[in-house]
């Protein structure tokens, strides 16, 4: 038969069995502050590197407007450039909707679209120089690409494009820039088709005007994409629009004068030619995703 149990002892077990409580629950207080200060640091690290990418980007369209507006008036790339300054009026509309807390869109579509800004004047300013002729530095970078899975996930035949486009790029080739434009062109159009066909897009907006072939307009493919997602910014539509067609503009330059030796493009050129259209890979697929 156990023995009885005086008064202090049973204070002294309710005295441990509280002590073990406190600890217990101190334990899951320090757990859940440690994992709050490890939630916090993590944050403050994604947003130090968003305004630092920001900070970087916006040096860079800077950079490569002071550069632009330092040249001499030059007739060359009219379309292109015209198409250059459409696409720097709409992000400048971004910024003014960012300013006055009407941009509803994540901080990343600002970031990625002021980096298509500085892109495209980059193309341009590059296209300016003239070729180094006999460039003779290592071109295997330019089969680099930081494109992984996003395009294999939606389809192999347009990572597979994409990889040739990549291939055909080399300054020692003359039909370089064509080869790049036509299998790119595509990655852009089936892109766009596949994550936002016609009878998709109809059956949202019944009222949309086709093309004359009977087709619904990319702009609506956009909206489409951007309403699905939640991001139906006006001025987000508008840059959209316009990055495509500035890479559309951009295909149009460089096709005409890719045979013979007008047709050869140094390897600065060409890298500046491949960050614009890889960069607006990933921001179209950024746009279409959901």
């Amino acid at each position: 038969m156990p023995g009885r149990i005086s008064r202090s002892q049973i204070r002294s077990q309710m005295r441990q069995a509280q002590r073990k409580a406190v600890n217990e629950i101190n334990k899951e207080i320090k757990k859940i502050n440690n994992t709050n200060k490890r939630n916090v640091d993590n944050y403050n690290r994604k947003v130090s590197a968003h305004n630092a990418r920001v900070r970087s980007n916006r040096r860079r369209l800077l950079a490569e407007l002071n550069r632009l507006n330092s040249r001499t008036t030059t007739t060359r790339y009219v379309t292109y450039q015209t198409s250059v300054q459409t696409l720097q009026r709409s992000f400048v509309r971004i910024e003014e909707a960012s300013e006055r807390g009407t941009w509803t869109s994540d901080d990343d579509l600002f970031e990625m679209a002021e980096g298509e800004a500085a892109n495209s004047i980059a193309v341009l300013n590059a296209l300016l120089d003239e070729p180094m002729a006999g460039a003779s530095d290592d071109d295997s970078r330019l089969r680099d690409t930081v494109i992984t899975n996003e395009l294999s996930d939606i389809s192999t035949d347009l990572d597979n494009r994409w990889r040739g486009a990549l291939f055909s790029l080399s300054p020692m080739n003359p039909d370089a820039a064509r080869q790049f434009c036509t299998s790119t062109r595509e990655v852009f159009v089936t892109l766009l088709d596949l994550k936002a066909p016609d009878k998709a897009v109809l059956a949202a907006n019944a009222n949309i005007l086709l093309t004359d072939k009977g087709q619904v307009p990319r702009r609506e493919k956009i909206r489409f994409c951007l309403a699905r997602n939640g991001h139906l910014d006006p001025e987000l539509v508008d840059f959209v629009e316009d990055d495509i067609n500035n890479v559309m503009d951009l295909f149009g330059t460089l096709n005409p004068a890719t045979h013979g030796e007008a047709g050869l493009y140094d390897l600065t050129q060409l890298r500046v030619i491949k960050t614009r259209v890889e960069d607006a890979i990933q921001f179209l697929n950024r746009i279409v995703s959901f």
